[in-house]
């Protein structure tokens, strides 16, 4: 059964490579506690008690909310599958909710800490592959994994345009400037894949597609280099080329569009970056604040 919800998501779904991977993970977990509680292999008999007892194992262990969430959400779909195909009757994880937390609060970079990065720390180091990730994720808030994953026929350097293939399979279409074009028009005077990567954009030193993990450290290496912020990933950079884009007055909708959001709630998250500033701003422009600053 788990063979074919994984093609099901895969093929049926058109999950990306990435969520397809994520579910498997978290189906291989639940089958390796099953079979070590229940003795057996065919989690499609599991009870809901035995779920709870899977969530609570993963909370004892240190496992993030958020992480024991996403197991859950994956279980859900993948029961709601056996439903559907009338392996089972009821759904074990249909009444189970998730964890409650409150979500950690993403502080973008500074425009002037980006600033400085681009225009003395990444110069200074001399590494056009590691700048051109880095520039790539702040100037079009792609995701680790669709920079990874871009492929070179969706590169258009004379048109100042990336194709990309977000989740879900969803395209979308992000304009770039003539500098990135510049910036990634010089990198590829120095890429050198090997056979099997060359349809990928970016490659590593060893002509390999890049890996998320390496993705990670470069921007965790470079940030750590003009902030003191505790978050410091592709994720961040993504956040602050949102939150800089809409307090220079670009639509949310067109900003919703760029980031590959299926929602505009998904987006809304980047406007209250700057609540405070909002506050302040509208506080000095307010007559009623204007007297109270008089008495």
């Amino acid at each position: 059964m788990l063979d074919k919800y994984i093609e099901y998501v895969q093929f049926e779904k058109r999950y990306s490579p990435h969520t397809v991977t994520s579910y498997k993970k978290d189906l291989d977990d639940f089958s390796h506690f099953y079979l070590k509680t229940e003795g057996s292999e065919d989690i499609s008999k599991a009870d809901k008690k035995v779920i709870r007892n899977f969530i609570v194992e993963l909370s004892e262990n240190n496992i993030s909310k958020r992480s024991i969430n996403r197991k859950l959400s994956t279980l859900r779909s993948f029961y709601l599958f056996l439903l559907k195909i009338g392996e089972i009757k009821v759904s074990p994880a249909e009444s189970i909710s998730s964890l409650k937390f409150y979500a950690e609060k993403q502080i973008p970079m500074s425009q002037e800490e980006m600033q400085t990065l681009s225009d003395r720390v990444l110069p200074e180091h001399h590494d056009l592959l590691d700048q051109c990730i880095i520039e790539v994720l702040y100037q079009t808030g792609m995701r680790k994994a669709e920079l990874c994953g871009l492929m070179f026929e969706y590169v258009n350097i004379s048109g100042n345009e990336l194709r990309v293939i977000g989740k879900g399979n969803k395209e979308r279409f992000i304009p770039i400037s003539e500098d990135l074009s510049h910036l990634l028009e010089s990198y590829l005077r120095i890429r050198k894949p090997e056979d099997p990567y060359k349809s990928y954009f970016f490659v590593n030193k060893k002509g390999k597609k890049l890996s998320e993990k390496f993705v990670y450290v470069v921007v965790n290496k470079y940030l750590s280099l003009v902030t003191t912020k505790e978050k410091r990933s592709p994720h961040i950079l993504r956040h602050s080329f949102a939150t800089h884009v809409l307090d220079n007055g670009a639509e949310i909708s067109k900003v919703k569009k760029i980031l590959g959001h299926s929602s505009l709630a998904s987006t809304q998250v980047y406007t209250n970056a700057n609540i405070e500033q909002l506050k302040k701003v509208f506080n000095q422009a307010h007559p009623r604040a204007s007297k109270k600053e008089e008495l």
